[in-house]
């Protein structure tokens, strides 16, 4: 299962060259962050068990898309569509699947762009086509799925209702926030200014502070487990 990994290392040489281009070019780093992961056998195994696929490695690969995945973190949503589409524009990158959490939000509020795509890795005795999960989201949307992720490891998925409440409102926050940082960039550097008129919004700082407390809240309820979705 190695190739997984070598696919994740793929993913990130490309990302790593497209901020140093968009910083080189227009002094300007959509990406503020980056990280990854391969699933661990014995997690990629649970999920095999909890979705009765054949536990096979063939029957893996062609049922698991979530084995290796790259999050990339970027300044505003606009980046996130700017992001993807230099990504999914490159020709050894084939997409699979892309699902638009942000024009389509979760119940739960959840706002993420995933890209299910696949890319080719040259192994010693020729190349191998691996899956990987890209998710692409704003520093305050990443922040707010951090937070739910500690909220239902620690509820083991049986959240009490005004928490699931508390999450939404917040999610909304989060939204908020990231139209308000969009604005002030816009104002800052003079670009964008017709695609922001008419979307002014009140920061609500009492709901933001409430959302920290939720943060602070799952944070002292014990460790963060990697998500097993």
């Amino acid at each position: 299962m190695m190739e997984y990994q070598f696919a994740v290392d793929e993913v990130l040489t490309k990302v790593s060259i497209l901020r140093e281009e968009f910083l080189y070019l227009h002094k300007y780093n959509p990406i503020e962050h980056v990280s990854s992961r391969v699933k661990t056998p014995e997690s990629i195994m649970r999920k095999v068990a909890r979705r009765n696929i054949a536990p096979s490695l063939t029957a893996i690969r062609e049922n698991l898309s979530d084995i290796a995945g790259v999050r990339i973190t970027c300044s505003f949503v606009k980046d996130i569509y700017k992001v993807l589409n230099t990504l999914t524009a490159q020709n050894d990158l084939k997409v699979i699947q892309i699902k638009d959490y942000i024009k389509n939000p979760k119940p739960s509020g959840y706002k993420s762009v995933h890209a299910i795509v696949q890319i080719p890795v040259f192994l010693s005795d020729g190349p191998v086509d691996v899956v990987v999960e890209l998710q692409i989201r704003t520093i305050a949307q990443d922040f707010w799925a951090s937070l739910e992720h500690k909220i239902f490891y620690k509820y083991e998925g049986e959240v009490p209702e005004h928490l699931v409440q508390e999450l939404a409102d917040a999610a909304a926050v989060a939204t908020k926030l990231d139209m308000q940082m969009q604005r002030l960039h816009t104002e800052v550097h003079g670009h964008d200014a017709n695609d922001q008129a008419g979307h002014e919004a009140t920061f609500d700082t009492k709901a933001f502070q409430g959302l920290l407390s939720l943060a602070q809240q799952a944070s002292t309820r014990g460790p963060e487990k990697c998500a097993d979705n």
